[in-house]
């Protein structure tokens, strides 16, 4: 890692993930997830060469996706956050939650399929991209499906800012989003988040800060066949607090021998 990367690492608080981890099922409640991991599930179903039954979930968060794909599969999460796996087990006791790095991990089983998602935005440099890419596969059955995204592939614009506001019982949370690429040349940008929270209408004022890897769609795909996948690369569009986005879906299938 170059010492661009570890300095800006070292500003990456990523507090959602600590002491801020309370906010998650607030600001993003596991109802807001039924379209999505529906889609998921479709996904898996639909281009699948073996059938699937076992999912590893790596950087499985507070366990929202899980929430629906457990109705469909039997899930093993593994993530990094202690905070975040706390949340996953309350909301899925009958899922398996492992704390550990998914760029590392050895779980000694393999699986039918292998999800990432959203935890693969902090994949800081084409190293730590193609560890993780490597521990799906090392996890997969012949034949077993790794699904994946790249939710920013393109240019971040000069500053992308969008908000939203979510209560529950006594507690209101207006959540601020802005993101911003500082080194149009390198392979991560900045996602700063503030929390204006209400609590009996006393205001509390957080703010939070994430480092995220943005790579060129030909670097995903080169790395993923490189592990030594098949990959299908589509587009997927879809609407995010009103503003028209799309992101990449990679299906990659480790070959039957």
């Amino acid at each position: 890692m170059n010492k661009k990367i570890r300095r800006e690492r070292s500003k990456d608080t990523r507090r959602l993930y600590k002491d801020l981890s309370w906010t998650w099922p607030i600001i993003s409640p596991p109802e807001d997830y039924v379209k999505e991991g529906k889609r998921y599930k479709s996904l898996i179903k639909k281009h699948s060469q073996i059938p699937v039954s076992t999912l590893l979930n790596l950087g499985c968060g507070g366990g929202h996706v899980d929430w629906i794909l457990k109705n469909h599969f039997s899930i093993t999460g593994i993530d990094i956050s202690m905070n975040m796996l706390k949340l996953a087990k309350k909301l899925n006791p009958d899922v398996i939650y492992n704390k550990d790095d998914m760029r590392t991990v050895s779980l000694k089983k393999l699986f039918d399929a292998v999800l990432i998602h959203d935890s693969v935005n902090y994949m800081l440099t084409k190293k730590d991209l193609s560890s993780v890419f490597k521990t799906a596969y090392n996890h997969l059955k012949p034949g077993g499906m790794l699904l994946t995204f790249a939710e920013e592939y393109n240019k971040i614009k000069q500053h992308r800012l969008s908000w939203s506001i979510h209560k529950k019982d006594d507690t209101e949370i207006t959540f601020i989003e802005h993101y911003y690429d500082p080194d149009p040349t390198d392979t991560t940008f900045e996602c700063t988040f503030v929390y204006l929270i209400r609590k009996k209408k006393r205001l509390t004022i957080k703010t939070d800060r994430h480092l995220c890897g943005l790579f060129k769609p030909v670097t995903w795909l080169s790395l993923l066949r490189r592990c030594g996948f098949e990959v299908k690369k589509q587009v997927y569009e879809y609407r995010y607090g009103g503003e028209k986005r799309s992101m990449l879906e990679f299906i990659c299938h480790k070959p039957i021998m």
